[in-house]
């Protein structure tokens, strides 16, 4: 599986899947998340009513499946990221949950390529070092069958640069 870093707007992704940073509500909040809502349109709106109406919403650590309607990619796998409370309430755990719950609805729908964002870095606190080195070993430690490509499209040249740092530790290409 590969594994790409860019600096952009997760938004413009022309793949299978992008990955919200959703709230517990899927309502459409700020950053990444508002980004997306506003982008998908009002369908997105509706199909997370739907959601919230049949399942109660998306807890932490978990994720849920929408189409990406105006989006160039298909669908939009949304993920609860844990709010940062010092880590000493399971936040690690709960951030690789999220991502192995995107990969695992991304190969159960037999995506090839699945865009992610920092997720949980922005206005709930990750500190963005702890968060890159959760997102890139579970990703690493994915059983790929069908995803081809993971992407993390990256808001900042600071947090690429983490990404990129972290990455050659892993010994990530």
């Amino acid at each position: 599986m590969k594994i790409t870093l860019v600096l952009g707007d997760i938004t413009v992704q022309a793949v299978d899947a992008i990955v919200n940073a959703a709230n517990q509500g899927l309502w459409g909040g700020g950053g990444v998340d508002g980004a997306i809502h506003r982008a998908a349109g009002d369908r997105l709106d509706d199909a997370c009513a739907a959601i919230r109406q049949s399942r109660g919403g998306c807890p932490t650590g978990n994720a849920v499946l929408t189409p990406g309607f105006n989006l160039p990619a298909r669908s939009i796998v949304h993920t609860v990221g844990p709010v940062w409370h010092g880590g000493t309430r399971g936040e690690a755990a709960q951030l690789a949950s999220c991502y192995a719950r995107s990969l695992a609805l991304a190969e159960e729908n037999g995506f090839r390529t699945i865009a992610f964002p920092a997720i949980s870095t922005g206005v709930y606190g990750y500190p963005l070092e702890a968060a890159c080195d959760i997102a890139l070993r579970t990703v690493l430690a994915h059983p790929a069958v069908s995803v081809q490509e993971v992407r993390f499209v990256l808001f900042s040249a600071q947090a690429l640069e983490v990404y990129r740092r972290t990455a050659g530790e892993l010994g990530i290409q």
